[in-house]
């Protein structure tokens, strides 16, 4: 079936222009522009393989519906100079590339697809449009999709339902309603994307949303019966033509081979160094000046170096056999992929590459698109052929940062197998306070400098994808991945091998917490957009309102998040105290210092709460809902599990550990993370984990005593400390013992613990000699840390992990003793961390071998969040605290608490 391609090259022209820096040849012609729009025609072209194409740009001049509508497009501004200069060498370079360009006098690009979609669909063909403009969601149906190249968003028809909350078929009346402010088409007042969506769905169409008016009640109704006259008119201008008379047939629509020429012409004026350096690459490989173009497709790597002398590239079928069979029988391979895109759901094929025996490896380029690339092994035929090895866990795999890979694959519809080691994660365990990256794991362990990777794709505005690399360069680099791989792994496993408790902390927690991480990122988080949506804009008014009761407080307006202007507001005419200064000499606003000031002045306690809601809304409420995949409908965050030195997980994109949870907002954010139909949150979290492992540590005989008998550890804390007996405990002494023992954790100090209970400083010390009197196995405990630290130079939890402690032994005695305090409270916070590692690889056994339909969503701190459908709500209740408590063998009992609810909140 043919596939026809439509590019709406209006869309593309814009986007590129804004989103680009001010890119110029060094004569001061503008470039961005250019460079956006070829690079998006050729990641398209690489992941949409069409026999036809079409690149659409709107004509000059007025258009049909400028007749019917004169204030049409009136407030749109004019193109702006350094744009309009690079229309006419776009057209050339899009032409060049082997694009059939479209511009029709009298209609707008949209309409242009429109037209050509309808003709397509009556002849069974597949289309694919792609843009950055909603409106052309209305012409998707079976076989066409929408796709947006700079979000990556693939939209179907389920896609643009669970986007706008309309199905294609009703993007007009969607459209009608709320209006476009970029056309000048005006919607009904006050009625933006959710009220559209709710009309739509309660009266099923527009037709029949008039028809009922009257019955629609509130201002938003008495809007709608003021806009009744326009909608007819409103509906007809955001209604994509699918009828014209164009002076081209679909035949005509053919995809070319490039203009090598031309396109040389171009780069040189352009100065698109690297794209023309891919040209001279190609020209030399063809003239057999370099490997890429060889028969046999074997290329000799053209750099200098003893561990690159035996690199190939895989560009024919009896190279990939050959290849095949030596990964069949192999022991270990090296494994690594070339991609698009670093994110990892997104992220597509370039090329793999494989190692067996150090000093040889393989590049296998799959989708390399610069001009006068060479030909390719196609990437559905290869994946196949490789589909068994690749999913086989009969043959182990070796990899940096393998979790990426599998995404990657699976991305693909394939699933990793045989995952065995993992550099990164012996790095980790080894040491974990040096970087893993492997350009640095290469220079420390092996004395390699590897080719970086901007050495190949350059840097800043200037770099490019890695499908634009020549192949001859690609090889270089890929191959050189997978060699250096094998040789690190040479080189780390011994030395994990000969230290037990390090081996088995790589084997049985992080290897397999490793494939959960997968599971979790790979399934993703429902949320509510709407719900978050409407908070943000509760936060925005808030804001304003802070905003203004600032500038009352302050006696005039001031830019809130400039700290030169708040310095000169607090400290020069409102003449607060200076807490501290900055490196340049000028007084901190640091949010500690606020912090200070807020007890006795009310602007520094307003401005943090403005601080915080702004965070809030900037963080989540505002960037979540843009962050939830157009496939899954979910939002999916990357965990990784080599940053933290104690072994806690890192989130990010979306960093979802960091939702505060003590504020009212903060809470609500929480309770946009939903489960799906028939389904409920379940929250599992481990309660006072790290003081039940200080027990276990210390072996302090009464605070083991306080949890083997299942006593309120606070309340016994403060009986003990103020000599009374625990019914006599008040809710403030409660509170400071509760402050002691957390404190007391993190190596808190008589000072820090004045400051953070409000007290003078001998009173906190002498609650702390209380404390170790009443304790001697926690004082003993700490002082033994402190001694073995400053003699090995790291600590360990109970599951062997080595924290390190560089500052250990510095002279600056604030550094020292900042190391001294992480001593104390690593064994503990690493502990907790491996035990939440060991407590997911265990619930995500028992859920796959009971055959159960629950998964785990998400890992926050000392918390295990999952997603049950009802019917399994019980039995996940009453396995997962026994599953939770039984993975460790301490001297204390371990105490889990589980929630559930509609919502992440609610589970709470």
């Amino acid at each position: 079936m043919p596939v026809l391609l439509l590019v709406d090259g209006s869309s593309y022209l814009y986007r590129a222009f804004h989103a680009l820096p001010d890119l110029r040849t060094s004569k001061g012609e503008p470039t961005g522009a250019i460079r956006g729009v070829l690079s998006m025609l050729r990641r398209l072209e690489s992941d949409y393989k069409a026999e036809f194409r079409a690149c659409v740009f709107d004509a000059k001049g007025k258009t049909f519906r400028d007749d019917w509508y004169p204030q049409y497009k009136a407030n749109r501004p004019s193109m702006p100079d350094d744009l309009r200069a690079q229309v006419g060498p776009l057209h050339e370079a899009v032409k060049a590339e082997g694009w059939p360009l479209l511009c029709v006098d009298g209609v707008e690009a949209d309409d242009v697809i429109g037209t050509l979609t309808r003709r397509a669909l009556e002849r069974g063909w597949e289309v694919v449009i792609s843009t950055g403009d909603k409106d052309l969601t209305q012409l998707v149906r079976p076989g066409v999709r929408w796709v947006n190249t700079m979000s990556d968003e693939v939209l179907d028809e389920a896609g643009v339902a669970a986007k706008f909350g309309v199905p294609p078929a009703l993007i007009v009346d969607y459209l009608a309603l709320v209006g476009d402010t970029v056309d000048n088409v005006p919607g009904v007042e006050k009625c933006g994307p959710k009220t559209a969506v709710k009309w739509l769905t309660e009266y099923g169409t527009l037709d029949n949303l008039v028809a009922n008016a009257d019955k629609v009640g509130g201002k938003v109704g008495e809007n709608l019966r003021k806009h009744l006259e326009f909608l007819p008119l409103g509906k007809r201008l955001v209604t994509v033509a699918t009828d014209l008379a164009l002076p081209i047939q679909l035949e005509d629509l053919p995809a070319r081979d490039d203009d090598k020429a031309a396109l040389r012409a171009l780069y040189e004026r352009f100065e698109f160094r690297g794209w023309l350096q891919a040209i001279d690459d190609a020209a030399k490989s063809d003239a057999g000046v370099d490997f890429a173009g060889k028969n046999d497709g074997l290329s000799p790597v053209s750099e200098p170096g003893a561990h690159r002398a035996g690199y190939e590239s895989i560009l024919d079928w009896s190279t990939f056999d050959r290849w095949l069979a030596k990964l069949e029988a192999a022991d270990l391979v090296a494994f690594d992929t070339e991609t698009t895109s670093l994110d990892q759901m997104a992220a597509k094929l370039v090329g793999m590459s494989f190692a067996i025996v150090e000093g040889e490896a393989a590049y296998l380029p799959l989708a390399h698109i610069y001009p006068a690339a060479p030909a390719q092994l196609p990437l559905a035929e290869v994946l196949a052929k490789l589909k068994p090895w690749l999913e086989s866990d009969a043959h182990p795999k070796l990899g940096q940062n393998l979790k990426y890979d599998a995404h990657v694959l699976a991305n693909h519809g394939l699933r990793l197998g045989g995952i065995a080691h993992d550099t990164l994660l012996q790095s980790y365990v080894l040491e974990s306070d040096r970087p893993h990256d492997m350009d640095s794991l290469a220079k420390r362990h092996l004395g390699i400098d590897t080719i970086p990777y901007t050495a190949v794709c350059g840097k800043g505005v200037g770099q490019i994808c890695f499908d634009q690399v020549a192949i001859e360069r690609a090889t270089e680099y890929a191959a050189e991945d997978a060699d250096i791989t094998l040789r690190l792994h040479r080189k780390l496993w011994p030395q994990l091998e000969a230290a037990p408790a390090l081996a088995a902390l790589y084997r049985d927690i992080e290897m397999p917490a490793m494939a959960v991480l997968f599971d979790m990122e790979r399934t993703g988080v429902l949320i509510d957009a709407f719900l978050l949506a409407q908070q943000s804009e509760e936060l925005g008014r808030r804001l304003m309102t802070l905003e203004r009761e600032a500038h009352d407080l302050a006696g005039q307006p001031f830019n809130l998040g400039s700290p030169k202007q708040l310095g000169e507001i607090l400290f020069g005419k409102l003449g607060l105290p200076v807490v501290k200064k900055t490196a340049t000499g000028q007084p901190s606003t640091d949010e500690e210092v606020l912090a200070q000031l807020a007890d006795d002045y009310p602007l520094p306690k307003l401005l943090l709460e403005h601080r915080g809601l702004s965070k809030l809304k900037s963080t989540y409420t505002d960037k979540l809902p843009r962050m939830v995949n157009a496939k899954t409908g979910r939002v999916h965050t990357s965990f990784s599990q080599a940053v933290a030195v104690t072994g806690r997980l890192a989130s990010s994109e979306p960093n979802l550990q960091n939702i505060p949870i003590r504020t009212a907002e903060g809470r609500r954010i929480r309770a946009a993370f939903i489960a799906p139909r028939d389904h409920v949150i379940v929250s599992a979290d481990y309660s006072q984990i790290e003081l039940r492992i200080m027990a276990h540590l210390s072996s302090d005989a009464r605070l083991l005593q306080s949890f083997a008998e299942g006593e309120d550890v606070h309340r016994a804390t403060a009986a003990e400390i103020f000599g009374m007996t625990p019914g006599e405990v008040t809710s403030e002494q409660r509170r400071y013992a509760k402050v002691i023992n957390f404190g007391l954790i993190y190596g808190m100090s008589a000072h820090g613990l004045a400051k953070n209970l409000g007290l003078e400083r001998a009173a906190a010390a002498a609650y702390i000699d209380r404390y170790f009197a009443r304790y001697p196995g926690v004082a003993a405990y700490m002082e033994r840390t402190r001694s073995e630290a400053r003699a090995r130079g790291y600590v360990e939890t109970v599951y062997g992990r080595r924290l390190y402690l560089p500052e250990i032994r510095a002279s600056q005695a604030g550094r020292r003793q900042a190391a001294e305090r992480a001593a104390i409270n690593a064994p503990m916070q690493g502990t907790a961390a491996d035990l939440i590692k060991k407590a997911m690889i265990a619930t995500r056994r028992w859920l796959a071998d009971a055959a159960l339909r629950s998964r785990l969503v998400l890992q926050v701190h000392d918390e295990l969040v999952l997603e049950v459908p009802r019917d399994e709500l019980e039995t996940v209740r009453a396995t997962l605290p026994g599953l939770m408590t039984g993975i460790a063998d301490l001297s204390v009992p371990l105490l889990v608490e589980v929630g559930h609810g509609e919502n992440w909140d609610e589970a709470h």
